[in-house]
């Protein structure tokens, strides 16, 4: 069935568009990057982020841009981070997405060239996400 754009709207951004997520101050360029999904069943393609002790996906790799995080028993992370999902963005500035934040983990190297941090607001999780330049992304972990 082919898809029609409802009358009076543009067509289709581009999908870089449709990521890129200004702050209200315009301090800090953010892009979506992914869910993360808590789970408890091995995943294929994990990843292990030795900082945390927890097994990751690469959202890449996924349709729909998520991550699914396996946590080990004696990982440091908090409960909300254990059992809540999260939205992950990559940012040009982490200072500027943290100030005046509830951090609840981080900032960390979780990947090489990878630095990020986890929020805590309204309820809700957030990751931000910087790389390194020229560091991106779970491609370079992967064999």
């Amino acid at each position: 069935m082919a898809r029609a754009e409802p009358a009076g709207l543009s067509p289709l951004r581009e999908p870089d568009a449709l990521y890129q997520i200004n702050r209200k101050d315009q301090s800090a360029m953010r892009t979506f990057a992914h869910v993360g999904l808590p789970t408890d069943d091995k995943q294929p393609g994990e990843v292990y982020v030795e900082a945390t002790k927890v097994w990751v996906t690469d959202p890449d790799d996924h349709p729909y841009k998520v991550e699914f995080l396996r946590y080990e028993p004696d990982s440091p992370a908090c409960e909300e981070l254990k059992t809540l999902p999260h939205l992950a963005f990559e940012t040009d500035d982490l200072q500027a997405e943290i100030a005046g934040e509830d951090v609840i983990l981080g900032p960390f190297e979780a990947l090489p060239g990878l630095t990020v941090v986890f929020i805590y607001k309204d309820g809700a999780v957030f990751e931000f996400m910087a790389w390194e330049a020229g560091k991106k992304p779970f491609a370079q972990t992967k064999e």
